[in-house]
């Protein structure tokens, strides 16, 4: 009489049928929680403290977290590296909590009378000009390549500078003298040239 088909492996001598629960993580959850993305996240959680902090005049407490959040920022970068870490979910992450945290800091700052709301406006207006302009081209079946300029990079030193030193001066209640009025100058000039930049680089993607 022929054999039988070959019992199933769960029934086999010496065979376990694995649990569940013992299957492995989906691939974007074991993305999502790796060290330098959950460092990344605890710095955009911590941007509702920060806008908190200065809304209740606690910038000495506020510039603290700001310290920590840059400190964190080139942590978590450095373990991606170390560690073969990188991933599509941190690319993302890393730049979205780092906007999110100086732009609120420029608006909060504003709101209670450190910066000028004027260039709060001008600071949030060049974001929201580059993300829209983006989108609008990715709606036309355009696919721009997105270099960083060497005056957005500026921009960003310069616009992080003006941030830490608003609140170190007004948190520890320090005069620093024409510091913070050369700095506005300068943030209001990179900003205006790195949106202008943008602009132009946007228009000459366009079809003829």
């Amino acid at each position: 009489m022929p054999e039988g088909p070959d019992p199933a492996p769960s029934t086999r001598a010496g065979t376990v049928r694995p649990e569940p629960d013992s299957q492995p993580a989906p691939a974007g959850e074991s993305a999502l929680f790796t060290l330098p993305n959950i460092i990344t996240l605890a710095r955009l959680f911590a941007v509702p403290a920060v806008v908190w902090l200065v809304i209740q005049h606690r910038l000495d407490i506020a510039f603290l977290v700001f310290v920590g959040a840059g400190i964190s920022d080139a942590l978590d970068g450095w373990l991606a590296r170390i560690r073969n870490a990188r991933s599509f979910i941190g690319a993302v992450l890393d730049p979205v909590a780092d906007k999110a945290l100086l732009v609120s800091v420029y608006v909060t700052l504003a709101i209670v009378g450190v910066l000028p709301d004027w260039l709060a406006i001008l600071v949030v207006f060049r974001d929201v000009l580059i993300v829209g302009g983006l989108l609008l081209l990715a709606l036309m079946g355009l696919r721009p390549a997105i270099k960083p300029l060497l005056v957005s990079k500026l921009n960003t030193a310069l616009q992080i500078a003006l941030a830490g030193a608003a609140l170190f001066l007004a948190g520890f209640g320090l005069d620093g003298g024409p510091l913070l009025p050369s700095l506005i100058g300068c943030v209001t000039g990179t900003t205006i040239a790195s949106g202008a930049a943008y602009v132009r680089g946007a228009a000459r993607s366009l079809p003829a």
